[in-house]
């Protein structure tokens, strides 16, 4: 026997043994046989690779790009990650981690943007959802892995990447050098809108958000009565599926949260709401647009689905599939698409995504330098040459008074630059003079 035959028997009884499970999962005698004549088709291909290709070879690099083949060939969300990739993958859901600060996809073969997370480079460089990245430091996306994109995109904090982003409708392309910086943790953020409203925003789901979330909600609560809250879940690219299930449990007790079916029984979920989960039960009004996916878009869809709140925004994302992460003994891992999402009416996330109660297009603000913003009305202050406020004679109550003067400030700027906002707050108004007890003489 020459020793090219050796080889490719070797090969052979190496995918043999790798994949005998999905041997063993063939139903029939017939898919077995095929699986046995594709996995020698493999093996024959590699054969002539190791014998006629112009240079060396690299078979644990030509295997790994099989299975990436493999899995990429399924969805956009399936992939095998090398050890060093699943152990970035631990730390994101963890812990802090340093890159840009986008959630990516693979749509229509292109990769292309889910959405930024505030606070980040990708944010403050006006990333939004929708963008595709054409290249990444000058090498092209086309074919590109998720994994391979992701893992580029990342590195050392104040290190450098240059990507090439096409915005949709525009005919140019824009080269971008952004800072790489450390993503935080800490996934929510508050602020009032008004006396006893308050605006909440989830900029992802990890380990930490539910808890955010409930100390962000005692914390206001300490201060005065909350009677409404705005749930902001724009642009927010998911995470975990466990604190979606818990914050919408929040605001829910009783009744489907979200249930999951896949292809085996075992993928078959069903996550209910539970009374006297320390639930509230005050008017929300919660804002979507076309970066809120996955876990975001179960919390929207549960809130809806259950009238607990009025939806408002753009339709979402529609990523409505369950991703499994099998770690593998090498120490890498595959993440696996093994279930969809369904919302509790029982109808599925996947494409369609959630549809606002209230549609509402985000309109860009524009304001001219030095005058008042035309959504709201002309007040004293406006007015040139107007007399100054000599303020208080009691100086920790003009202490106060500054105070709230800026947080109301802050507030009045946000509402002006961002029309969504405007009218979910106007909702959340219009809800609790609904919700107020008629006073009889």
């Amino acid at each position: 026997m020459n020793i090219m035959k050796k080889i490719h028997l070797l090969l052979i009884g190496f995918v043999l043994c790798c994949l005998i499970p999905c041997i063993s999962a063939a139903k029939t005698p017939d898919e077995r046989q095929q699986t046995y004549k594709d996995l020698e088709t493999f093996a024959n291909v590699l054969t002539l690779l190791q014998q006629h290709y112009v240079d060396k070879v690299d078979t644990d690099k030509v295997i790994t790009g099989a299975i990436n083949g493999m899995l990429t060939s399924l969805d956009p969300h399936s992939s095998y990650m090398q050890p060093d990739d699943f152990k970035e993958l631990q730390e994101e859901t963890k812990g802090s981690f340093s890159g840009i600060g986008i959630e990516i996809t693979i749509r229509n073969a292109i990769l292309t943007v889910v959405s930024p997370i505030e606070g980040t480079p990708a944010y403050r460089h006006g990333l939004r959802a929708g963008d595709q990245i054409i290249r990444i430091n000058n090498e092209t996306t086309k074919d590109m892995s998720l994994m391979k994109a992701v893992k580029i995109l990342r590195g050392k904090k104040g290190s450098k990447v240059t990507i090439t982003i096409h915005h949709p409708g525009e005919q140019r392309l824009h080269d971008l050098v952004l800072t790489r910086d450390i993503i935080p943790l800490h996934s929510v953020k508050s602020m009032p809108l008004a006396p006893g409203l308050l605006y909440l925003r989830i900029t992802n789901f990890q380990m930490t958000t539910t808890k955010d979330l409930r100390n962000a909600l005692h914390k206001a609560a300490k201060q005065e009565q909350i009677k409404g809250i705005v749930l902001d879940l724009r642009d927010n690219p998911g995470g975990l599926l466990d604190q979606a299930v818990k914050v919408s449990d929040i605001f829910l007790d009783k009744g489907v949260i979200v249930s999951t079916h896949g292809r085996n029984p075992d993928q078959d979920m069903m996550f209910e709401a539970h009374r006297g989960n320390g639930s509230v039960s005050f008017p929300m009004v919660v804002l979507v647009n076309g970066g809120s996916a996955s876990a975001s878009e179960i919390v929207a869809g549960a809130l809806k689905d259950h009238h607990r709140a009025i939806i408002v925004g753009t339709v979402t994302f529609g990523k409505g599939s369950v991703q499994t992460i099998i770690p593998m003994a090498n120490g890498a891992g595959i993440r696996l698409t093994t279930a969809r999402y369904y919302t509790p009416n029982g109808n599925s996330i996947q494409e369609t995504g959630i549809t606002p109660d209230v549609v509402v297009p985000f309109q860009k603000p524009v304001i001219a330098e030095g005058k008042p913003s035309p959504a709201w009305e002309v007040r004293e202050k406006d007015l040139p040459g107007h007399l100054r406020n000599n303020g208080s004679t009691n100086k920790k109550a003009q202490q106060e008074e500054e105070k709230n003067a800026l947080e109301r400030h802050k507030v009045e700027q946000r509402l002006a630059r961002d029309n969504q906002l405007r009218t979910a707050l106007i909702i959340l108004k219009s809800l609790n003079i609904a919700r107020a007890p008629i006073k009889k003489e």
